[in-house]
């Protein structure tokens, strides 16, 4: 088997799947806190929440930390909801530096027949430039991609804000789904001056799955190549909701020692 680049020290596991903290140990590998997802989380029991998450993760390294989505656009027409997105966000922070991390991802928040391309980048990088002027110093966000149809806007939208604490997260299972006119390889060049972070899970096309990686039509071997070979640096999560079949799966490539 050809010799891969070995993901431990740069693989994480989403606490989406149920099995994350025992693939997670047996594996040595770290955490994409994904509970605060939801952000009902954060207004109810927020403390009680977060000591969850700490046992949850006990003796397991904290790598990346997903704030909410649901009903969030920076660019939203109405002022009211960016406010509601500025104000989550830096809930999002304030919990991700209280559990120790301090990489964040955050959906683009793309709508499409409701926003233009255009007006999603003006008014995306209006948002980020005033939201990171009041932002810690030591934060990174990885601005992920949902429903964008191509890499280009969100591209487009970091190099326009011009702050290094800012990049992006490529999504491979979104980049596969019947919303995207791009092939998923195709993504990774575009995206990869900026490219953070890569999470990774499968499908057949069309729908959002999150299915294992090996169950789907997505090239995931030739994906991660790419991506190490660009972006040594970048980083990896595993989005599964049960994700023990993906890490044996790249163990079995070869990507993880057994």
């Amino acid at each position: 088997m050809e010799k891969k680049v070995s993901l431990r020290e740069r693989l994480f596991v989403s606490t989406t799947a149920d099995d994350c903290r025992e693939e997670a140990r047996r594996f040595r590998l770290g955490l994409e806190i994904a509970e605060f997802c939801w952000a009902q989380r954060i207004d109810r029991d927020r403390e009680e929440n977060i000591d969850r998450v700490k046992r949850l993760s006990e003796g397991i390294p904290l790598g990346w930390f997903h704030a909410p989505f649901a009903e969030l656009a920076p660019c939203a027409i109405d002022p009211r909801a960016r406010l509601l997105a500025a104000e989550r966000y830096r809930q999002s922070i304030g919990i991700a530096l209280e559990l120790g991390i301090k990489r964040l991802v955050i959906h683009g928040g793309f709508i499409p027949e409701v926003y233009f391309p255009e007006y999603y980048v003006e008014q995306s990088i209006l948002f980020w430039k005033e939201f990171l002027a009041s932002a810690p110093e030591d934060i990174t966000i990885a601005l992920e991609n949902v429903m964008e149809p191509s890499p280009e806007t969100l591209v487009s939208i970091v190099g326009g804000v011009g702050d290094p604490r800012i990049g992006l997260c490529f999504d491979v299972g979104h980049a596969n789904c019947s919303v995207s006119s791009v092939p998923p390889i195709d993504w990774i060049g575009p995206m990869a001056p900026y490219l953070f972070h890569v999470h990774l899970h499968n499908n057949a096309g069309g729908r959002d799955l999150h299915s294992p990686l090996g169950e789907g039509n997505i090239p995931i071997e030739r994906i991660i190549d790419i991506v190490a070979a660009l972006r040594p640096e970048a980083t990896f999560t595993v989005e599964n909701i049960h994700c023990g079949p993906s890490i044996e799966w790249l163990a079995d490539k070869g990507y993880l020692e057994k």
